[in-house]
């Protein structure tokens, strides 16, 4: 995998020379390499940055050198595998990093960063690089950095981990926290007594009976109840995604629109069949419309498994957010199953999915679907739901609610 940086502060990208990433690069799975944004400037200060339009504190970072550098890093690194690269920008209005992104970027041929400064990139830099390269911005958290180079340093850790080679017991990356949606068990060593100033901590007798088992049913269990305790949010997903066990489900990302918009007709265009003429809004929406929508509301995907265990085919997905306005309304929305894998209880587990996903100020679950399909009717009745008396939100619809259980 090649990686480019483009910093102002090359020098802070150091620690990627250390450690198992250091030896990666050392060993070549790894081909990173560090650009200071400054060598694409022409003016003796070699200025980077400027006062904002409009007024307002601090400055924002120039769309030339920006330009100039990332022209540079495409002919420097172009192959017929890979043309150009999938530009990350790191910044806290970006889409969630996650361990999911981390398999999906470890995937790539050739990830380049921009590491922003100051009040952040001029926002054509985004436009300018989005005609030649496919753009991601991608938060860390929902907290502010003074620069992109520490979310960075932690984004090329985590991916080029992954790498085949890089990390030496390939095993162990799969018991890792947010593998599978769960935190990691508790782990010990030697001694199985400690004597820690007059109290005396044992390792649990499980680990040491040699029951491969028993030891493999407390870890699950461990991982359950520490994930319950420290992120009820994953919990709540992860015991949703036990009748899904077959598929590999994730929060979506923008790189899932596409296969989102094919699946949208393969599932839809039956239903405008029978609908009379009335308007579907998956049918009429245009990839803008789709990835836009990733932002709105958290959507999740299910992908078969190809050889090997890697994500395959998109076929399943649902969507849920907090209605705007209301906290205590949790909607659901465009469930759906490709339509060779439907009747398999697909459809169930993803709804259920979505209801878990909800946060505690919702007492009340809301969907809607088409009148013309008495059968998603009866589907959604058996999960709970009730029909709400006169038209849905959209013309030739009906919406359906069910109370959330206390």
């Amino acid at each position: 995998m090649r990686l480019d940086v483009v910093s102002i502060f090359p020098e802070y990208l150091a620690p990627l020379d250390l450690s198992l990433i250091g030896k990666a690069r050392r060993d070549g799975v790894l081909d990173l390499h560090v650009h200071d944004l400054r060598d694409f400037t022409h003016d003796r200060h070699r200025t980077v940055d400027d006062s904002p339009f409009g007024g307002g504190a601090g400055m924002v970072m120039k769309p030339e050198p920006w330009a100039e550098a990332l022209a540079h890093v495409t002919r420097a690194g172009a192959t017929d595998a890979a043309p150009v690269p999938h530009l990350i920008v790191p910044g806290p209005g970006g889409v969630p990093f996650t361990q999911a992104m981390a398999h999906r970027l470890a995937a790539e041929p050739w990830l380049a960063f921009a590491c922003g400064r100051y009040e952040g990139l001029d926002e054509r830099v985004y436009e300018h690089a989005a005609e030649r390269m496919p753009v991601t911005v991608v938060s860390l958290g929902d907290y502010v950095l003074n620069g992109g180079e520490v979310a960075v340093l932690a984004m090329v850790e985590a991916v080029g981990r992954l790498l085949p080679g890089v990390v030496g017991n390939a095993e162990s990356l799969v018991e890792e926290s947010h593998e599978g949606g769960l935190l990691e068990y508790p782990v010990y060593t030697r001694p199985a007594s400690w004597d820690d100033g007059g109290t005396v901590r044992d390792v649990p007798p499980v680990l040491l009976s040699g029951d491969h088992g028993a030891i493999e049913r407390w870890r699950h269990e461990q991982r359950v109840a520490r994930t319950a305790a420290r992120r009820p949010d994953l919990a709540a997903a992860a015991a949703a995604v036990a009748g899904l066990d077959d598929l590999d489900v994730r929060v979506a990302a923008p790189a899932d629109a596409a296969e989102l918009v094919v699946l949208q007709r393969a599932c839809w265009v039956p239903e405008l069949m029978v609908s009379g003429g009335w308007a579907i809004p998956p049918l009429e929406e245009s990839l803008d419309d789709t990835v836009a929508g990733l932002a709105g509301w958290t959507t999740w995907v299910a992908r078969v498994r190809a050889d090997g265990g890697a994500p395959g085919r998109l076929v399943a997905s649902v969507r849920g957010r907090v209605r705007p306005g209301d906290p205590t309304v949790w909607e659901t929305g465009r469930l759906m199953v490709a339509p060779d894998l439907q009747g398999r209880g697909i459809g169930r587990a993803l709804l259920e999915l979505a209801e878990a996903g909800a946060p505690p100020s919702v007492s009340t679950y809301w969907l809607n679907t088409s009148s013309a399909v008495p059968a998603n009717i009866r589907r959604y009745r058996r999960s709970g739901y009730r029909p709400v008396p006169g038209e849905g939100a959209w013309p030739g619809t009906v919406d359906l609610t069910k109370r959330r259980r206390p």
